[in-house]
């Protein structure tokens, strides 16, 4: 069969690599990159719409040769390689630093924010290829040149046009010697101020990204089906960030929500302005405004990781920013204290034979035996019993939590929910206390789903955490009921964590056999032996209140001794975390008095309170 490219192609690039890494640095080094001989190769390591392409997550390049030779750019294994390994030694380097790239695009790009990833490309294309033509003495434009060959000439004053005028002026080029020239004092005007832009944020790329942004966003608009194809022959971090796991993106950074700047307007880009000017004052915001508060919109989030080439559905977002959101705030989970702790009691030895860990082997006793070992035969390993020991021990306390997602709760997966964050805190801070989880999300009759059981699945119980079903309101007694009706003494002790608003006390209903649920509360509770509390979206004055919500509340609190505390929004929530904590670690005098004015707690809160 007649090979996609020649043996001499390919040995050519292979041999164009260290050149290529050379010219960033002797000091720079990357896995060999994925020379593929024939585009379906290529498609099968995920490039699929341009001849190049590079990944984050294992720091890779690929290269489509068969598309390469395609488009005449054989004798081009420098340039290209060398453009390659820019997006990994200069920008963006990273995935951190490519996903708040995307976020400052986003930015720049009001209404168009669907354009941050082509957009991010060309401008990370721009610092590269500059850095390459002047300081590594490259031969970048006539990339441009042989990419244009043949196609039809593209004179209007959109993206494309543009794009190659900033490289003609960076390059002192004559206009349209990359193909395409355009008589607009306008355009000529704009291709300046980014060719200045270029060279002034050079060093600090990032804070120039919304810039860039903000000058191409009105050829966007216009943005025509050739210059769309040629500008994806050039996308070479679409998929970049596939694999990744996005870090620090929850939150906004410095000076994100400040509105992005046109380059016409920045006195270090124009000269005409007053390079002086006085320091803004940085926009207040509302941390309730979707959008405009100190943290990210779970939604956002999902577009700038969909923008890195993130192939994840709205569910699987949600886990990850939930997850990265409740990690500052973790605290310490109960466990329940048992009489004394055992401890591991040397008793003798016995034979090490094949399929023991290799760990276990004593070879002071093995080679005390016999000066040659041999496995299964003259090897040893130490036998350990238990014994009581002078210290008590604690067992982890199991957490039983059900998640309200009735059509009266926020979609979690689409805005903030200050309640999911609570119930993620408390879950990932009883894993790492070594706890499981049983998650059930419910919604009307017959509208639950949950765990199978208690589970230390972290994404599973996120996954009911964030989830959304947005029916009626009708709490699932029969679930807290089976769950705790056949709970045996000698099982662990568990925490019942309730997240609702005032669809809660659909829970004191009758189940379907009659039962009240009042009674089912008290006996989840009872054989729970480790309390109950619940964390509610409710209205201000809900405890001086006289509807019947308030009532069946105080009643609970007061009767069953649940725990109540109201979440609607960041400081509340940490309020939650502090007191939680604190109930189950605190000061034992402190606990009395709050009994005392808060109403009893559950006996089981002293029983089972330990000092860290």
């Amino acid at each position: 069969m007649k090979p996609d490219v020649s043996e001499q192609l390919l040995t050519r690039w292979q041999e164009a690599w260290p050149r290529a890494l050379a010219v960033w640095s002797q000091f720079t080094r990357l896995s060999d990159p994925r020379l593929c001989a024939s585009t379906v190769a290529a498609a099968e390591e995920g490039l699929t719409t341009s001849f190049a392409m590079i990944r984050l997550a294992d720091q890779s390049v690929v290269i489509d040769l068969e598309a390469v030779q395609k488009l005449g750019l054989d004798d081009y294994a420098m340039e290209i390689l060398a453009h390659e390994v820019g997006h990994h030694v200069l920008a963006p380097a990273n995935a951190s630093d490519h996903f708040r790239l995307l976020a400052t695009i986003r930015k720049g790009l009001p209404t168009l924010e669907k354009h941050a990833a082509m957009v991010a490309n060309l401008y990370t294309d721009l610092l590269i290829n500059d850095r390459l033509q002047r300081q590594g003495r490259l031969q970048m434009h006539t990339i441009y040149q042989k990419l244009l060959a043949g196609q039809p000439a593209m004179t209007k004053a959109g993206v494309w046009a543009l794009y190659m005028r900033i490289y003609e002026r960076l390059w002192t080029l004559e206009s349209g010697s990359l193909g395409v020239a355009v008589d607009d004092p306008l355009f000529e005007s704009h291709s300046w101020l980014g060719a200045r832009l270029v060279r002034v944020y050079a060093n600090d790329w990032l804070t120039g990204g919304a810039r860039f942004a903000a000058l191409l966003l009105p050829y966007l608009h216009e943005a025509a089906e050739e210059e769309a194809a040629a500008l994806e022959r050039l996308h070479d971090t679409r998929e970049a960030g596939l694999d990744c796991e996005p870090c620090g993106l929850v939150d906004y950074g410095d000076g994100e929500l400040q509105d992005p700047i046109h380059p016409v307007e920045d006195p270090l880009i124009n000269d005409n302005l007053d390079k002086s000017p006085e320091v803004p004052t940085p926009q207040t915001t509302d941390a309730n405004t979707p959008g405009r508060g100190q943290r990210r919109e779970p939604f956002e989030y999902g577009e700038i990781l969909r923008a890195a080439g993130l192939k994840l559905s709205d569910a699987d977002m949600a886990v990850r920013y939930y997850r990265e959101a409740a990690l500052p705030y973790l605290i310490p989970f109960p466990k329940s204290k048992v009489p004394q702790r055992q401890e591991a009691q040397m008793e003798g030895l016995e034979a090490w034979e094949l399929g023991d860990a290799l760990d276990d082997i004593d070879w002071l006793a093995s080679l005390s035996l016999s000066p040659h070992a041999v496995p299964g035969v003259t090897t040893m390993k130490r036998h350990y019993g238990l014994a009581p020991g002078n210290e008590p021990a604690s067992k982890p306390i199991d957490l039983d939590i059900y998640v309200d997602s009735s059509g009266s709760m926020p979609n979690p997966q689409q805005r903030i929910s200050y309640m999911a964050l609570a119930g993620a805190v408390i879950c990932l801070s009883a894993l790492r206390g070594g706890s499981r989880v049983q998650a059930t999300l419910w919604s009307g009759k017959n509208q639950f789903t949950s765990t199978p059981g208690f589970v230390r699945d972290e994404e599973a119980i996120l996954r009911i955490l964030t989830g959304h079903l947005g029916g009626a309101t009708a709490f699932p007694i029969h679930k807290l009921r089976e769950t705790f009706s056949t709970r045996a003494e000698h099982e662990r002790d568990c925490h019942i964590l309730h997240i609702s608003d005032d669809g809660i006390t659909t829970m004191f209903d009758d189940d379907e056999r009659g039962n009240s649920g009042w009674e089912v509360a008290a006996q989840a509770l009872q054989r729970g032996r480790a309390g109950g509390t619940m964390a509610l979206n409710l209205w201000q004055d809900w405890q001086t209140s006289n509807t019947k919500v308030s009532q069946d509340l105080r009643r609970a609190r007061i009767e069953q001794g649940w725990q109540i505390h109201m979440v609607n929004d960041l400081p509340q929530l940490l309020d939650f975390a502090r007191e939680f904590s604190r109930r189950h670690y605190g000061d034992r005098k402190q606990e009395r008095l709050d009994a005392s004015r808060d109403g009893p707690f559950p006996r089981a809160f002293a029983k089972h309170g330990a000092r860290p």
